[in-house]
């Protein structure tokens, strides 16, 4: 069973995210929480396999939480962002801060159990809109700096994959770009998280963008 702890000011939205969770047969709300500090406590208290975290609640909001949280909880515990809009304001901090993925609240039941899976079995979950807000974002902020220190360790395979995968190509597209299989593209992304000290490939898009391998725009 997946477990869930839900984290929303409103007692309605809570109740209906549990609703909709409970109906599916691998996954059960283990929690509730009704705020930032909350929630903070019942992540490293029941240590669920996925926080459905709401951006923004009263006191500690959704981002300061899930800052605490991953810093403080299993590597095991992943954070599914809520926003009432999929262009949040706060999205790219969360993507620094280390969430997952990011649905909106209004999203469909089917949507919602696909992106409680797909962040439970340890992959990323990044709306188009959602990689349009955060290329906006960068394009705001001062050209990046050289690269980090980090990136020395990384191959120059690893490399070449860790640039597409900041311009948003996806496996399939990767292992067609550089003339390699789908396997080979999956264990060199496998690399480049372990030896970046990355969670996923959110992550890594964010640190390709800030040691300027990839530009905004950049295909």
């Amino acid at each position: 069973m997946i477990r869930v702890l839900v984290a929303d000011d409103q007692a309605l939205v809570r109740g209906g995210f549990r609703l909709m969770i409970d109906a599916q047969p691998d996954m059960e709300v283990v929690g509730e929480a009704a705020d930032g500090t909350s929630a903070v406590a019942l992540a490293l208290d029941l240590q669920p396999d996925v926080v459905l975290m709401d951006i923004r609640m009263p006191g500690l909001d959704g981002l300061e939480a899930t800052r605490r949280i991953l810093a403080a909880a299993p590597a095991g515990v992943r954070v599914l962002i809520l926003t009432t809009f999929d262009l949040d304001e706060y999205v790219y901090e969360a993507t620094r801060a280390g969430a997952s993925g990011f649905l909106v609240k209004d999203v469909a039941p089917a949507d919602l159990a696909h992106g409680v899976r797909t962040i439970a079995a340890g992959d990323a979950l990044l709306a188009p809109s959602v990689v349009r807000r955060l290329l906006e974002e960068f394009v705001r902020r001062p050209p990046p700096g050289s690269a980090p220190t980090s990136l020395e360790s990384l191959t120059d395979r690893e490399r070449e994959v860790l640039t597409l995968i900041g311009r948003g190509l996806a496996n399939d597209e990767i292992a067609d770009r550089l003339f390699i299989s789908g396997t080979t593209v999956r264990t060199h992304i496998t690399h480049v998280l372990q030896k970046l000290g990355l969670r996923d490939r959110i992550q890594a898009v964010v640190l390709a963008y800030e040691s300027g391998l990839v530009r905004p725009g950049e295909r």
